[in-house]
């Protein structure tokens, strides 16, 4: 297939940032894309060669995770993070950027994605990753909102098995970093998935994330078993 040819000469930075840049793309004489990303100009995705484009690591990881509990049916545990842009908490999984010493340390993307996996699993909601605990790649790199940002996340499943543990106990949200907030946690069945998937909104009324929306289908899909 053959698009536009975007090279760096083309692109023009207009804002930079620590966690965001804005960039205006030259795709034809005169005529200019504006985009953001949470990358340099050097590491943006549009020019980076087909080969590249197949293979680089993605910028963070979004987690679907399953509670299984004796004699208990299994829940999908979700969280209510306040989304700046949004104004409002929204309903969500754990998530978070990808380091730069976790790509530096593990030498695979799948070792890194699963210790971005562990790391925000236990900043979010507290959970401890141990042997009674599965990280299950769903997907190693899909596009946030293309048509604006190149931004890209791993998806992941972290499916717990507590056992007779009681759930609150295991679940804090006191390792919340920097700008994060958070208000509780929420758990669904299968059939209450379904109803959320169904109305589009959460309890409060609010419309989701794709990436919620992409774990309540993980969820009631039952892929993950």
């Amino acid at each position: 297939m053959k698009g536009p040819e975007i090279t760096k000469k083309k692109i023009k930075t207009i804002l930079n940032k620590r966690f965001v840049y804005c960039y205006d793309i030259q795709y034809e004489e005169g005529r200019h894309y504006y985009a953001v990303s949470r990358r340099n100009k050097p590491r943006l995705v549009s020019i980076m060669d087909d080969d590249s484009a197949q293979k680089f690591i993605p910028d963070a990881v979004t987690c679907c995770v399953i509670i299984k509990r004796d004699g208990a049916e299994p829940v999908l545990l979700l969280d209510y993070e306040f989304r700046y842009p949004c104004g409002r908490f929204l309903l969500s999984g754990p998530a978070g950027l990808i380091e730069q010493k976790d790509i530096e340390q593990f030498g695979s993307t799948e070792e890194i994605i699963k210790e971005t996996t562990r790391r925000e699993v236990f900043e979010e909601i507290g959970l401890v990753l141990d042997d009674r605990c599965e990280i299950k790649i769903i997907s190693p790199l899909v596009f946030s909102s293309p048509g604006l940002t190149d931004e890209s996340n791993a998806l992941t499943a972290v499916i717990a098995d507590i056992g007779s543990d009681k759930l609150e106990d295991r679940l804090s949200q006191e390792g919340a970093e920097g700008t994060e907030c958070f208000d509780g946690f929420f758990t669904v069945t299968k059939k209450e998935a379904q109803e959320i998937l169904a109305s589009s909104r959460d309890a409060h009324g609010n419309y989701f994330s794709v990436y919620t929306w992409c774990a309540l289908m993980y969820f009631v899909s039952g892929l993950w078993e």
